[in-house]
């Protein structure tokens, strides 16, 4: 069932991305509030039994049950599918919400599905563990090796799952040789978009079928509240995801979308500035010349930069660094951090550090942490929107205090 906001799509996909950030989605009531409303409420009451029937069936407007939909969540998604470009979204409790309802939807016993080696540890242990137990079979490639896709897919390949930049080594995976090869298989691809967002990269541009965040991430951006995004064409949001949903109920909280809206007016902003920030610490740590690597897309030096650059239109706010010594050595790096937080979030306005191998990524076997390149002396930064000074001046002392 489709809902009237009272925006007409094709006057808001003419405007430019900031108003559509700011006014997106946006529906009043007939109090003409300036602010999105909260309707904090489980369930609709109905004029007569014939409507209620009515709207079961589809044949009149209005919601029925906030399982199913709700006003704030609405607008949140509406917003959502504005700037990324695509016809439909629906909103989850959290990005692995988004990442097993998009690929629950599209699987059953019997299929097989191929992704990309390196993954977030949820992500990667709902393809090896989860899937298999309802029946449902996997391969893992090297997101790098376009003919490692190919070769990996079979006649009953249904679903293709890939995150590019990865999270957290920023392999990046070419999305439209991927998709080609999907497409060629008569499968559906699902791009986790979280670390380029909406704003610096487009996977439904390269032919995505599928696109799933966690808005938990730059979305929200100040780190208060869990949620998540399924973005695809109405095809196969009402054939396909939406029947999942509707039956399974992993549905985000009125509340929460209404932080995501608030969050989303700010979203180009913060995530500009973190994405110039990140650029110029990066380039602080490497020339620090105490970490055996630094990985950041927009350097020249990042081994799949020019896929980066082609893809997105910058280097993201995430970077990857490496210290000589280990666990005890990253350890001691983070514990001597003053102005970074130790958290496993990222995309907060707050710069954040962790260490994949034990937080992360702990829930992966070691074989295949270190398949993915994930070691003990691997630290991933968030960075947010403090000044640029204090935050190398601060990794530059954890460094002395760390003995790099």
């Amino acid at each position: 069932m489709k809902r009237d906001t009272g925006q007409n799509r094709q006057i808001t996909d003419k405007w430019r991305l900031e108003t559509q950030l700011v006014r997106g989605g946006t529906y009043r009531s007939e109090l003409g509030e300036t602010s999105e409303s909260i309707f904090m409420t489980s369930g609709y009451a109905y004029d007569c039994a014939e409507d209620a029937a009515a709207r079961f069936e589809g044949d009149q407007e209005g919601y029925t049950y906030s399982r199913l939909r709700n006003p704030t969540c609405a607008m949140f998604e509406d917003k959502m599918a504005l700037i990324e470009g695509a016809q439909a979204a629906r909103s989850t409790a959290t990005g692995m919400a988004a990442m097993t309802s998009a690929m629950l939807s599209i699987v059953k016993a019997g299929d097989h599905v191929v992704s990309s080696k390196t993954l977030f540890g949820s992500c990667r242990v709902f393809i090896e563990d989860i899937l298999p137990k309802f029946g449902v079979t996997s391969t893992l490639v090297d997101g790098a090796d376009n003919q490692a896709w190919k070769a990996a897919m079979q006649s009953n390949t249904t679903a293709v799952f890939l995150e590019s930049p990865a999270n957290p080594t920023l392999d990046v995976v070419d999305i439209q040789a991927v998709c080609d090869l999907t497409h060629e298989n008569d499968a559906l691809l699902v791009v986790d978009n979280v670390f380029a967002t909406p704003l610096l990269q487009k996977p439904m541009a390269y032919g995505a079928d599928i696109v799933i965040y966690s808005s938990t991430k730059h979305i929200d951006g100040q780190g208060r509240c869990l949620g998540g995004c399924i973005l695809s064409n109405e095809e196969i949001m009402e054939d396909t995801i939406l029947p999942y949903i509707r039956h399974t109920g992993p549905n985000m909280s009125p509340f929460n979308a209404w932080v995501m809206l608030k969050g989303m007016e700010t979203m180009n902003l913060r995530v500009e500035k973190m994405c110039d920030n990140a650029a110029i610490v990066a380039d602080a740590l490497h020339d620090l010349g105490v970490f055996t690597a630094v990985n950041y897309p927009g350097r020249a030096d990042f081994k799949q930069h020019e896929l980066a650059m082609k893809q997105m239109t910058a280097g993201g706010s995430v970077v990857t660094v490496f210290v000589p010594e280990g666990r005890a050595q990253a350890f001691k790096f983070l514990n001597a951090l003053e102005v970074t937080d130790i958290s496993n979030n990222i995309g907060d306005a707050k710069s954040l550090m962790t260490h994949p191998a034990s937080t992360t990524h702990k829930s992966v076997e070691e074989s295949a942490r270190l398949e993915m390149g994930i070691t003990e002396s691997m630290l991933r930064l968030s960075v947010g929107l403090e000044h640029v000074d204090d935050l190398i001046e601060d990794f530059a002392r954890a460094a002395k205090i760390a003995g790099l």
